[in-house]
């Protein structure tokens, strides 16, 4: 465990109201708490037929049915687990695609379960409407549970060759997805906030402004940006840092180097090892510290290393390198050069790079599962599905991103704010789409917000004869959304700004946005004329913003990364 930041400046709870821009569909009863029949309480979620088939036939109310659900929510996925368990206890038998995507499955099914317990022991202790925190911690895991059923399915199709296996986890899976759809939706009816669903931007102290505006120079001391920029070889790091009345505590630091007996450890993967287990954060981050160097391994941090920052002497100095493809058997999930789940992480001043190139296509360089985490002046580089940004809620600052088709992915809450974002040349007969958000259900909080980014051709497409279509993104799944706002884009975007996936797939259920963009390519007049494309106002805008869509004030700060919570 690290570094901790103690704000005393006051911020009351009560000013993040809660954002949740898909309302729950249909009316509801008077009130959660009054009875109603399973039939008149399924009309008013997405799958009416499969929700009176899981519900108990009795007159309940919502926060009962709700409790229901996920009990069996949780049910299903310990049944799961084990079918999974037992194809994996045969894999000699078994394709490598088939294991590989097995594996995925078994990972994402223990964190559900993990997502599930922490859900039903908050909804177990309330049958009132949670704080605004607690009700966005519980939708955050609600959603992500149907992220990683999803992901587990995609890796089987795509990976698996084996027709038993692919027939015999698809139909469960199948029916899981709607399972947990009913558990969301009944969670969003009873114990989330019954406010607007659009919020404006919080007012500010003066001391809250400057922090909002990431004024380093003001917040940090060289000693606290030293962490950041250079990382002391002294022990000092261990000291805590104060700067006014904010610190960043380092509960412990190792240091991984190239060179024999200059750090700790010649590996990423065993300092991350040495780490401790589910810490809470009290005694601060547990730091790493990457020296200078191409490191060749895949690095995992696992969801028991929680508050941990990785830090390195900067971009395209401490660089980790993997070539995972899907085109060699990997599934996209686990092609990644540098994976975490892990709550709390942080990341400073590092390269993740995967190498496959653009002939071999999916080959993500960083996947990013990781609840409250934060990337800091880091660089994503690969082709297709750079940067794979799972699920749960992130954030990136002052980062690179390079790539061609999809190459920011996944269905995280995630925010880049002052990034840099740089089309690449693609194959030939390829275009550019520079997202593809994963959203399938309207009831989750997740999406990709863009605010106040550089979206610039790289120079070997800027460089090229070659004429390459460069879309904002395409709708991988039913309900994408993606906001791009405050963003300079380049002359290489292409005039209709957004591309489809797959006929009229999605264009009426997806939410692509853009607002206040500069550049070229930010002229709207030739935009795509999809019901769910939209040119929003300051007051959607701000919907997406740090403050509001991340709660990014509540758990940001510890970090000592800059941000902007709102509008800039």
């Amino acid at each position: 465990m690290a570094s901790k930041l103690f704000f005393l400046i006051p911020i009351s709870l009560s000013l993040l109201l809660p954002f949740y821009s898909t309302p729950c569909l249909g009316d509801v009863p008077p009130s959660p708490s009054s009875p109603v029949s399973p039939r008149t309480l399924c009309k008013t979620l997405p799958d009416p037929s499969y929700c009176k088939s899981v519900l108990p036939n009795q007159t309940a109310n919502v926060f009962e049915y709700g409790r229901f659900s996920v009990r069996k929510s949780l049910s299903q996925t310990r049944k799961f687990l084990k079918l999974v368990e037992k194809y994996l206890n045969h894999r000699s038998t078994l394709s490598t695609g088939a294991v590989r995507a097995l594996q995925d499955c078994e990972q994402l099914a223990t964190l559900n379960i993990d997502f599930l317990l922490s859900s039903y022991q908050t909804l177990g202790a309330t049958n009132s409407t949670l704080g605004t925190v607690k009700a966005d911690d519980v939708q955050t895991f609600l959603s992500a549970i149907i992220t990683n059923v999803q992901t587990c399915l995609d890796g089987i199709q795509t990976t698996a060759s084996d027709w038993s296996i692919k027939n015999g986890i698809s139909v469960p899976l199948s029916n899981d997805t709607k399972l947990f759809s009913v558990s969301l939706a009944l969670f969003t009816k009873a114990w989330v906030p019954k406010r607007s669903k659009r919020r404006i931007t919080m007012e500010l102290t003066s001391e809250q402004q400057k922090f909002r505006d990431g004024n380093l120079q003001l917040f940090m001391s060289s000693r606290a940006r030293s962490i950041y920029e250079s990382v002391s070889r002294s022990r000092k790091l261990l000291q805590k840092t104060t700067v006014g009345n904010n610190s960043l505590l380092v509960s412990d630091m190792v240091t991984v180097s190239k060179k024999k007996g200059v750090g700790n450890f010649t590996n990423i993967n065993d300092a991350i090892a040495a780490a401790p287990n589910n810490t809470d954060g009290t005694n601060g981050y547990f730091m790493v510290y990457v020296k200078a160097g191409l490191y060749n391994e895949y690095v995992s941090i696992p969801k028991n290393k929680n508050y941990l920052m990785m830090v390195g002497d900067g971009i395209h100095k401490t660089i980790m390198v993997g070539n995972r493809s899907v085109a060699d058997n990997w599934t996209t999930f686990n092609s990644a050069t540098f994976a975490v789940v892990a709550p709390n992480f942080v990341a400073v001043n590092i390269t993740f790079r995967n190498t496959a190139g653009a002939i071999k296509h999916q080959a993500v360089a960083v996947r990013n599962g990781a609840d409250l985490s934060t990337f800091y002046r880091c660089s994503f580089e690969g082709y297709q599905d750079t940067l794979y940004a799972h699920s749960l809620r992130q954030f990136y600052r002052e980062c690179d991103i390079y790539g061609t088709v999809d190459f920011i992915f996944g269905n995280a809450a995630a925010v880049f704010q002052n990034c840099n974002i740089y089309p690449l040349q693609p194959m030939n007969g390829q275009f550019n789409a520079i997202t593809a958000q994963g959203r399938t259900d309207p009831n989750q909080n997740t999406g990709t917000s863009i605010q106040n980014c550089t979206i610039k051709a790289a120079h070997e497409l800027a460089s090229s004869n070659y004429t390459v279509q460069t879309f904002l993104g395409r709708p991988w799944k039913n309900y994408s959304r993606t906001v791009i706002m405050q963003s300079s884009l380049d002359k290489y975007i292409d005039p209709a700004g957004w591309q489809i996936w797959d006929g009229d797939f999605a264009l009426s259920t997806l939410y692509y946005a853009e607002y206040n963009n500069r550049g070229k390519g930010s002229n709207t007049t030739n935009r795509v004329k999809w019901p769910g494309y939209h040119i929003i106002n300051a007051t959607e805008a701000s919907n997406f913003t740090v403050a509001n869509f991340l709660d990014g004030d509540v758990w940001i700060r510890q970090t000592l990364v800059p941000y902007s919570s709102g509008l800039v």
